[in-house]
């Protein structure tokens, strides 16, 4: 086919002004080109395959939401608190205004498989927001420099203080929108919350965030919804019960791989199981953030499949179980239990399935868990008073539930095979 030399065909222009249909908010607008293009990234798009709950979802059916809906609601709700902020008179440069929708965008990306659940599970002492901070300083280098403010935003290194304080604090704009869209999707009414009244009762006095006096019933309600969510979701015995059975797979397979068994698994997943990856590795080898980079919960379901036929008992097990929704049975203790019942309850379990008492530490799992709805400590909420005083939320009288909620609650548990029998065991409460 004959093309005349003068002809020049016109370069295709991508659409970048899309809209997301959120059933929580509505219509989400990609505000600019650039966050268009970090959600398009691969990294971004991973996050549609990470479960915003983890394993909930075996208690609330619902719970089927993923990071990556979190994401752009909490970028919804710093664009309403930036704008909200902006009609009070507060100057905010459009690169300062990009830069928090960008650091609220991306605040999850460093989130592996099952989000919190295996948290330290793949490797030890590294967090997400570590790896979040790789991930950023990676697409910061693609992107040619733009990201820098975002980062400086979400490292808290901004002198803006209020700015950081929306992307993360005791009153962000994470907590807003997963507290909002978790019990949208759990059906848990009580843990609903006002999160666009809460917003246009933001303020800012000396570069930190405030809350208006007349939201300050709406703040109260905020604490005590976080505080229902804990218990009756995110802390939710079964949901508990599932997470730590995934832990002890997990950490039974690596034992089993690393010993030289053959266990199936994706290459992503194998990286990890295979080798022990330290904080070093991360910063000095560049297929490994790659490489976890690909992780996603498809590979540790993916790999499940295989493992249910493995030889080893306890992987068989635990695969198996966690596949069918078998659970184990979960205890609440009033007081840690006791090494020698703990012993007992060995025996029987090993009696029970056939195998080693040394195998049942996967099996009989003692825990603990804690619910902090408001930590003052290191960051307090504060109210701004109609007389012009600041004042941390604690400290109004008339709210002695925030008080209270401020108390840190722990409880034991003890978590177990329900086909196994202990009723002899009076301790258990």
């Amino acid at each position: 086919m004959y093309v005349h030399s003068s002809i020049i065909i016109p370069k295709i222009t991508l659409n970048k002004k899309k809209i997301f249909n959120d059933p929580v908010y509505g219509f989400i607008n990609i505000p600019n080109d650039l966050i268009y293009d970090l959600i398009e990234h691969p990294y971004f798009q991973r996050l549609r395959r990470i479960k915003q709950l983890g394993l909930s979802d075996y208690v609330y059916p619902g719970a089927l939401h993923t990071r990556f809906n979190h994401a752009l609601g909490a970028m919804h709700l710093m664009k309403k608190a930036l704008d909200n902020l902006k009609e009070k008179g507060h100057m905010i440069f459009d690169s300062e205004y990009e830069g928090a929708l960008i650091a609220i965008l991306l605040h999850d990306i460093g989130h592996g498989p099952f989000s919190h659940s295996l948290e330290f599970s793949l490797f030890k002492k590294i967090n997400h927001e570590q790896i979040t901070t790789w991930v950023l300083s990676k697409l910061n280098q693609e992107f040619k420099g733009r990201l820098s403010l975002a980062i400086e935003i979400f490292q808290g290194r901004y002198p803006r203080k209020f700015l950081t304080q929306l992307v993360s604090s005791q009153l962000d704009i994470d907590r807003l929108d997963y507290l909002k869209r978790d019990c949208f999707f759990t059906g848990v009414q009580e843990g609903s919350i006002g999160a666009e009244r809460i917003i246009k009762m933001l303020n800012v006095i000396d570069d930190e965030l405030v809350v208006e006096e007349k939201g300050i019933y709406s703040i109260e309600s905020f604490i005590s919804a976080r505080r229902i969510m804990y218990w009756q979701v995110y802390l939710h015995k079964t949901a508990v019960s599932a997470e730590k059975m995934l832990i002890e797979l997990i950490k039974r397979v690596k034992i089993c791989k690393r010993s030289g068994m053959n266990l199936i698994s994706t290459p992503a997943l194998s990286l990890f199981l295979n080798t022990k990856i330290s904080k070093e590795d991360f910063e000095t080898n560049p297929n490994v953030l790659q490489t976890y980079m690909e992780l996603d919960d498809t590979d540790i379901w993916g790999s499940i499949k295989f493992w249910i036929k493995s030889e080893d008992p306890i992987i068989h097990l635990l695969s198996n179980a966690l596949l069918n929704r078998d659970l184990f049975k979960i205890q609440f203790l009033n007081t840690p239990e006791k090494q020698t019942n703990i012993l007992k309850i060995k025996k029987t379990v090993s009696k029970k399935y056939d195998i080693p008492q040394k195998l049942t530490s996967s099996l009989v799992i003692l825990g603990r868990i804690s619910n902090a709805a408001y930590t003052p400590k290191n960051q307090i909420i504060k109210i701004l008073r109609k007389n012009g005083k600041v004042e941390d939320i604690s400290a109004a009288v008339d709210l002695p539930n925030i008080k209270a909620m401020s108390k840190i609650v722990e409880k034991n548990y003890l978590c177990y095979p329900k086909n196994v029998s202990l009723e002899d065991y009076s301790s258990l409460k």
